[in-house]
């Protein structure tokens, strides 16, 4: 998504959070924190490909508010979300605008989004693939989810912020 947002903004600040869910508790933990200086005087779009259950997006929030951007300047990007994640983000921080291509009702127990779109990450970069997943099929295997979350976040130009 970075890149798609670097082609039209070409400008555009960009800083990263990196949030992995832990495989044993099933809570997020930050790995990664690089934000532009002065972050709190810009809009944020905080870009997440997927989002289930809303847990590692809140806490993307969470940071960008410690870093004292306001609530009502994030906006977060997502090509599919979990009604549970959007719920819980709304619920959560009811400021920030979420903006997504469309919402999938139901997570099963791996906290993947069903019908959802399979590992975005995988198959963007085309890498680490379960052995009986092809193009032609909807469905994967029930192999372990790649747990983890690389948000970015692009900082508006001060001249495009309305």
């Amino acid at each position: 998504m970075e890149p798609a947002l670097r082609a039209v903004c070409k400008d555009v600040r960009i800083g990263t959070i990196l949030i992995q869910t832990n495989r044993y508790t099933g809570e997020p933990e930050l790995h990664y924190l690089r934000l532009p200086k002065d972050i709190s005087e810009d809009h944020v779009i905080l870009m997440d490909c997927t989002v289930s259950t809303g847990a590692a997006a809140m806490m993307a929030v969470r940071v960008l508010l410690d870093h004292d951007v306001p609530e009502d300047k994030i906006f977060l990007l997502s090509l599919l979300m979990a009604e549970m994640g959007v719920h819980s983000v709304a619920y959560a921080f009811p400021q920030v605008k979420i903006i997504t291509t469309a919402v999938d009702k139901k997570v099963n127990d791996l906290f993947r989004i069903i019908p959802g779109i399979g590992n975005f990450g995988d198959r963007y970069f085309g890498t680490d693939a379960p052995p009986n997943w092809s193009d032609e099929e909807d469905t994967l295997d029930s192999s372990p989810p790649l747990c983890s979350r690389n948000f970015s976040e692009g900082v508006a130009h001060p001249a495009a912020t309305p």
